[in-house]
């Protein structure tokens, strides 16, 4: 030790070495008193010297040091050399790596640092200079902030999202306080259940209680989200699953259901419509939008999206998470399994391993969370009417009702029981419909309920919103300005005809079949609106609109692991 240079401090003693840190502690034992205790008589300096093995000086420089700063950390010896982060490179080089460090490294093309290296090496060469090292110029690219390198490379969004402080929110105190609900396309390819030929990915729509991390409730169909698919899942989540199991060949439990306290959203414009904000209204349920392009405050439910994925991989059909993951394998010849029978294995997936297995968040399983939240509370919320439950998510609009009926997309609906409406002062009522079967509607009634309206015309086939609009389209376009209803039905029935003639060649045409109202691949069938998979086709009546995002208002929709 004899000979070293004096001590550096160092900022975090737990940044320094055992034996540097020892030596520290045993100097300070014999310096503590000499620095303390005033006058040092050279006697006494020099018996703590010989006991140190240090000269005079070097400790007469070490009771200077502690009065500075009376730690043992102001007594460690550091190695000799230049301090950490000194740079030792001509100021010309310095200033060649920091401007190609701006203008190539944080570009969006994000370049590599093999790229930057050969760069700088370039230019310090055609300068007459010695190129540096690849280890210095990775030093100056570490010194930089990477929160600038990142928005530079990537662009300020993913900056945002990944260096923007989380503060923890609100955490549920008992089930269905907080229930998420998101879509996810499913890595797995489907057939037919009658020519078993490919379909495609559907997408699913869950429901989670934030409290016990339960299933409430889940949807699969062919089509994008929409209003109507979140009607029949919220349906399904609120409504005890008896029926269900039973319709469905299940025999495990799923005592999950009631009405929520909230619903946390993300800004998809199914969440945005009229009939979910009137439904919830209706039903007292809140609803919370999290920030728009914040998956991070949506966790829990992505979380058990991307577990059930995960499960997903191991089926035949599995399309996997990316191409790199899926490599050669077939998923399209492999394809093995209906909508129908997907269900029944997700069910069987999130009813028994899932619900069953002990959650890490939670240091139990969701089953037993939800039982203990359910006996600790006041019990189960449910609807007053459960039969019409899911009219109340429905799509709607405002018409008047005539003496021949209600009039919606060019279709009159019509029955008897209209006529005490008829004498009524307010002759514009509410008139709710699912996009995925329009064979009936339903007029809400001013004292409550619903009058469901079949189509005047008895004989009309079942047929969706999404086929009575492309009806419309290819009508109009065709050069017919008045579309009359028997028009709209007629180029329905011959659409029919060239879909049926192209299932065997197109995927699209297949899927476009999986939509109608009598197919046989029907996914969840929530009472009392018995339809096929949703379409997208009610999305273009619904005055979806996302809110303005508050960032001092963001927290509250956030929640703790």
């Amino acid at each position: 030790m004899v000979g070293a240079k004096p001590p550096r401090l160092s900022s975090r003693a737990l940044d320094i070495s055992d034996d540097a840190w020892s030596e520290a502690v045993r100097r300070a034992e014999k310096v503590r008193s000499l620095a303390t205790g005033g006058t040092c008589g050279r006697a006494v300096v020099k018996a703590a010297a010989d006991a140190l093995g240090l000269s005079t000086a070097q400790v007469y420089r070490l009771i200077r040091r502690f009065r500075g700063n009376p730690q043992a950390g102001s007594l460690v010896v550091t190695r000799p050399g230049p301090k950490k982060g000194v740079r030792l490179l001509p100021s010309d080089v310095e200033q060649r790596i920091e401007q190609a460090i701006d203008d190539i490294f944080k570009t969006r093309e994000r370049p590599t640092m093999a790229k930057l290296r050969r760069d700088v090496r370039r230019d310090c060469q055609a300068a007459g200079l010695k190129p540096p090292s690849r280890k210095a110029i990775q030093a100056r690219v570490s010194a930089r902030s990477l929160r600038e390198i990142v928005r530079a490379r990537e662009g300020a969004e993913v900056a945002r999202q990944r260096f923007a402080p989380v503060r923890p929110g609100l955490r549920p105190r008992f089930p269905l306080a907080i229930v998420q609900i998101d879509h996810t396309k499913v890595d797995i390819q489907l057939v037919d259940d009658g020519a078993r030929a490919v379909l495609g990915r559907p997408w699913l729509t869950l429901l989670l209680d934030v409290f016990s991390r339960s299933v409430l409730g889940f949807g699969l169909s062919f089509d994008a989200p929409s209003a109507a698919g979140v009607a029949v899942a919220i349906a399904q989540g609120v409504l005890p699953k008896a029926e269900w199991l039973v319709r469905n060949d299940l025999t495990l439990a799923w005592p999950m259901h009631g009405t929520p306290h909230s619903l946390h959203l993300d800004n998809g414009a199914e969440f945005h419509s009229r009939a979910l904000k009137r439904g919830c209204q209706q039903h007292g349920v809140r609803i919370d939008y999290r920030p728009p392009a914040t998956p991070r405050f949506g966790g829990h439910i992505e979380r058990l999206m991307g577990t059930l994925m995960t499960r997903v991989h191991a089926l035949p059909g599995t399309t996997s998470s990316n191409p790199m993951a899926r490599g050669d394998y077939p998923s399209e010849q492999k394809a093995v399994l209906t909508l129908r029978a997907f269900e029944r294995i997700l069910a069987l997936e999130i009813l028994g391993p899932y619900h069953n297995e002990v959650h890490a968040a939670l240091g139990t399983t969701p089953t037993a969370a939800w039982a203990a939240g359910i006996a600790a509370s006041d019990g189960i919320r449910l609807p007053a009417d459960p039969a019409a439950f899911v009219l109340d998510f429905l799509p709607f609009e405002d018409r008047v009702v005539r003496r021949e009926g209600v009039r919606l997309f060019n279709v009159t609906y019509f029955d008897g029981a209209l006529a005490p409406l008829l004498d009524s002062s307010e002759r514009r009522y509410r008139v709710k419909y699912d996009p995925r079967n329009m064979s009936a509607v339903f007029v809400e009634l001013p004292s409550g309920g619903h009058l469901r309206l079949p189509c005047a015309d008895l004989g009309r086939p079942p047929v969706t919103l999404w086929e009575q609009r492309a009806a419309t389209r290819s009508l109009r376009e065709a050069g017919r300005q008045n579309v009359d209803e028997a028009a709209i039905f007629a180029a329905i029935e011959e659409q029919r005809r060239v879909l049926a003639e192209a299932q065997s060649t197109s995927k699209a045409a297949r899927r476009a079949a999986a939509r109608l109202p009598n197919h046989r691949s029907a996914s969840v069938d929530i009472r009392p609106v018995a339809a096929a998979n949703e379409t997208r086709a009610d999305a273009a009546d619904d005055d979806a609109r996302v809110p303005p995002f508050v960032e001092d208002e963001a927290w509250k929709t956030e929640f703790l692991p």
